[in-house]
């Protein structure tokens, strides 16, 4: 689950993590308000979006008087940031963080999150603040320190002091630092966040540490735990498919290709986006039915795949283990004629009672096109989908 800066930053006030004052707005008098409260005569106007390269964007201002925090907030709400997360779709703003504004020396990146090769929270650090990582990695690898946190003895000074080393800090802003990273850490794993980024971490003119922008990633599996966290939802900020996959237990992100694909089971469903990519088609979504797909499961994965305008196929790719192949035939039957699928559907069964299911689909009388192996069923749909075009 993602958060917007402003809730992401007054989290991590709460764990003593530096941040600059500020607060959102719905409105241009409102963030005139916050701005008059604060006092000063330098202001940062900010759209609040679930995603990175607002500032490219135009989505982040810098303002030098109430009139002008106005004018820009009434410029922000209402319009459609692209950036190179939103996709050319973009996302209407609908509220903005005004924030104070402060006198940086220079700019660094801060990351912490959890290492899937070592199993460790990792510290991801680099002069290069501002720029996101990835392209830091791509064209400066050298330049991004990795410091692995050992769980047994957890965030000690020590790790907070190499990073401080590392980036070549003076003693005073390497002090800061490590007071920051302790409380950062504190909050990373007390709320089980699954990523935690400040990009950029500013070091002021008087050589203290303050995070300029902040993203947090939460654990899904782990918010049950966190009802206050889980309340900072903003499912304007969701796509809807997903959200009412979410309701029905399925796992469904939507993508940028044409061809639908429902499995059962993550790592199948990764072979077949990947299988589908080789045959020379685009898969349309990511869905992992699970294991104990239902009718209704199957039939609400069918809208979920036909609700995406883009889709001109659907591949079915079924491994029946714990669930039989027969049932999961007499699913795609009934879904299939509830949710009257106009495209070509290409079926692939394998696994316990599968020739009973080939049986079931074939004497459906609709429009199902057979497949023998994950192969075939990527070529067939592939084709299917050209010659409908």
């Amino acid at each position: 689950m993602n958060i917007h800066e402003y809730q992401a930053k007054q989290i991590l006030n709460k764990f003593g993590v530096a941040v600059l004052r500020g607060g959102v707005a719905y409105t241009p008098s409102e963030a005139k308000t916050v701005a008059r409260e604060m006092g000063g005569d330098l202001w940062v106007v900010k759209a609040q979006i679930h995603a990175g390269g607002r500032g490219k964007a135009g989505g982040v201002k810098v303002v030098k008087s109430l009139g002008d925090v106005e004018k820009t907030a009434k410029e922000l709400l209402g319009k459609t940031l692209v950036t190179h997360q939103t996709g050319p779709k973009g996302k209407e703003v609908k509220r903005v963080f005004v924030e104070e504004g402060c006198a940086i020396a220079s700019e660094l990146y801060l990351g912490m999150l959890i290492d899937r090769e070592t199993g460790c929270v990792t510290i991801l650090a680099s002069t290069e603040g501002g720029v996101e990582i990835e392209e830091v990695a791509r064209k400066s690898p050298k330049k991004i320190l990795k410091v692995a946190i050992d769980p047994l003895v957890g965030m000690q000074p020590y790790y907070a002091r190499k990073v401080a080393s590392g980036l070549g800090l003076e003693p005073k802003t390497g002090g800061a630092l490590v007071k920051f990273l302790l409380a950062m850490y504190r909050a990373f794993t007390e709320l089980d966040c699954s990523q935690i980024e400040i990009n950029p971490l500013v070091i002021t003119k008087d050589e203290t540490v303050i995070a300029l922008d902040a993203k947090i990633n939460f654990d899904d599996n782990a918010l049950f735990r966190h009802k206050d966290v889980e309340e900072l939802r903003d499912e304007d900020e969701e796509d809807p498919a997903e959200r009412e996959a979410e309701r029905h237990s399925l796992n469904y992100i939507n993508l940028d290709g044409n061809i639908g694909c429902m499995v059962n089971g993550a790592g199948l469903a990764m072979a077949t986006m990947d299988i589908i990519k080789l045959s020379g088609g685009d898969p349309a979504n990511f869905l992992d039915v699970g294991g104990g797909a239902t009718r209704e499961r199957v039939t609400v994965a069918f809208k979920l795949i036909l609700s995406d305008p883009n889709v001109e196929g659907v591949m079915v790719n079924i491994f029946g283990g714990i669930m039989r192949c027969d049932a999961i035939a007499d699913g795609i039957v009934a879904a299939a004629r509830e949710v009257d699928v106009h495209v070509p559907l290409v079926v692939r069964l394998e696994g316990t009672n599968v020739d009973l299911g080939k049986k079931i689909l074939a004497d459906s009388g609709l429009a199902i096109i057979p497949a023998e192996t994950m192969a075939d069923a990527a070529e067939k749909i592939v084709q299917a989908v050209k010659e409908a075009s």
